[in-house]
């Protein structure tokens, strides 16, 4: 019998969870115009008003896996560094030694 009900709970949230899935998906899909970032909605027509047009950038993403490469040795320098120095990330500090003060008063 517990295994009657835990298919019904399951089936109950496919139920809800799916429909709220689909609808969430084509509501963003269906927008009648893509919205323009900052870049596009204000920073460029600001610079067109002091003229300074845009310029084409150094690495471009849209030209083959520079890119990718880039991103690809950032994380391996960082995964890298992250395993050197693991111990002292994650480690337990030591504490100082403390000293007896009452050895040294009497």
């Amino acid at each position: 019998m517990p295994e009657r009900k835990r298919r019904l709970k399951i089936l109950i949230l496919h139920m809800i969870l799916f429909p709220t899935l689909i609808y969430t998906l084509s509501f963003f899909s269906l927008a009648p115009k893509s919205w323009t970032g900052v870049d596009e909605a204000v920073v460029e027509k600001i610079a067109k008003e002091h003229g300074r047009e845009a310029k084409a950038p150094m690495v471009s993403p849209d030209k083959g896996d520079l890119l990718l490469f880039i991103f690809l040795v950032a994380g391996a320098v960082g995964g890298f560094a992250g395993g050197y120095y693991w111990r002292m990330l994650v480690g337990e500090k030591k504490e100082p030694p403390q000293e007896n003060n009452s050895a040294k008063g009497s």
